[in-house]
């Protein structure tokens, strides 16, 4: 792998081709740097169902030039229930368009990833690579062995994911990601479906099943269980169907709408103890690698474009990488890690609640909260403002990159 460079900026190589990663090669790339993209996996099979992003996100996608509103449908009904059916709380996605400029938006992940690469040059990107080992003793550059390879760069980013090797070569002693209590089955409707909310939540005791419809009438669906760690069943649909067979519509149609090959399951794992840093020398850690959450606020790809785009705009004003990945770290991770703190602390009051007497005490409360709790509850998260990218790829100047509260 060459080292090469014309870039007014420098090299710089990013290690994972997740929604991070890909992210922070659109804003470097943007900005001046000459990026290569380094993905372990031989074949690029975008895994996940669904994902839905809120204003933060959508904005982070702007200031990069990736507009994704063709593909996403946008969140303007729904809200959360118990299992008869019975409304805790409704979502009212025009007073989030009115306060943030964009209500929350669903989108395959394929689709989201498909929008990401198509935004790079594909000889960007190179599959099958593992970085084997880091060297970051050598003066003003970055040294890594990799199976195509030694290469040295400016600028390393780390988005290598939840289990990131780099973050554990560079923080030996950090204990890294621990089981959550709770395990995640989704997948997406092989069929369109007739679902009169674009999303919701239903929550019934250690259990929650949620749904996010997208354009083209088939759904995402997701069900988090309480449950120990790495238990698996021979028919996993089968055990679903029957758990949630008594919950309202339309919970027993999107699961009877799904193949069973179609079912994905993993246990959810977070950076419990935060990170003391997110750089070390010339390597930016971004996304899972930096900040792992649970998804109980569906912020950890928006939390990961931030990233994404705080990262480019610090390297962009300079005026050298050290102070940059500084600034990033001094930015990012006071932010990354509050959420974090309040995606665990949604899940133990949400979906992880078993005891009767805590849980109707959480739905009166819900119940009795104004319809504008729940619009103040996103806007603690979603209402952030990205930096602008001016563009030094040839491009002109940036897009718009959206309004705040």
């Amino acid at each position: 792998m060459s080292a090469e460079s014309t870039s007014p900026r420098g090299t710089a190589l990013v290690v994972g081709a997740g929604i991070g990663g890909l992210a922070a090669a659109i804003g470097l790339r943007r900005t001046g740097w000459d990026v290569t993209v380094v993905e372990r996996a031989q074949v690029l099979a975008d895994a996940g169902a669904g994902i839905s992003l809120a204003a933060n996100g959508i904005h982070a996608l702007d200031a990069l030039g990736v507009d994704l509103r063709e593909a996403a449908r946008f969140q303007y009904t729904g809200g959360t229930r118990t299992p008869d059916g019975r409304w805790l709380a409704r979502m009212d996605g025009h007073a989030l368009e009115r306060a943030l400029g964009t209500p929350i938006a669903g989108i395959p992940r394929a689709e989201l990833h498909r929008l990401l690469r198509a935004a790079l040059p594909p000889d960007a990107l190179r599959v099958g690579t593992t970085v084997r080992d880091l060297d970051v003793s050598a003066p003003g550059r970055v040294r890594v062995r990799t199976d195509d390879g030694p290469f040295e760069a400016d600028l390393l980013v780390a988005a290598d994911g939840l289990r990131s090797r780099l973050r554990a070569r560079l923080f030996p002693d950090h204990p890294g990601p621990v089981y959550s209590g709770s395990t995640v089955l989704r997948a997406i409707t092989a069929r369109p479906l007739d679902l009169a909310e674009d999303f919701a939540l239903t929550w019934g005791p250690g259990a929650e099943f949620g749904h996010i419809a997208f354009t083209d009438g088939r759904a995402e669906w997701h069900a988090v269980l309480n449950s120990p760690a790495g238990l698996r069943h021979e028919d996993p649909l089968a055990v679903l169907r029957a758990r949630f067979a008594d919950w309202h519509h339309p919970v027993p149609q999107l699961l009877a709408a799904t193949d069973p090959a179609a079912v994905l399951h993993h246990d959810i794992h977070e950076l419990a103890t935060p990170l003391p840093s997110f750089v070390a020398g010339r390597v930016a850690l971004l996304g899972d690698a930096a900040h792992a959450m649970t998804p109980n606020l569906g912020q950890g790809a928006c939390q990961a474009l931030e990233d994404a785009v705080t990262l480019a705009a610090a390297l962009a004003e300079g005026p050298s990488v050290e102070s940059a990945l500084l600034r990033y770290d001094a930015e990012r991770r006071p932010r990354a890690q509050a959420v974090a703190r309040a995606a665990r602390q949604a899940g133990r009051m949400g979906q992880q609640l078993t005891n009767p007497l805590a849980i109707a005490l959480r739905n009166r409360a819900l119940r009795l909260a104004p319809p504008r709790a729940t619009i103040r509850a996103i806007l603690r998260h979603a209402a952030w403002v990205p930096p602008h990218l001016e563009r030094e790829d040839g491009g002109g100047r940036g897009p718009r990159t959206g309004a705040a509260a």
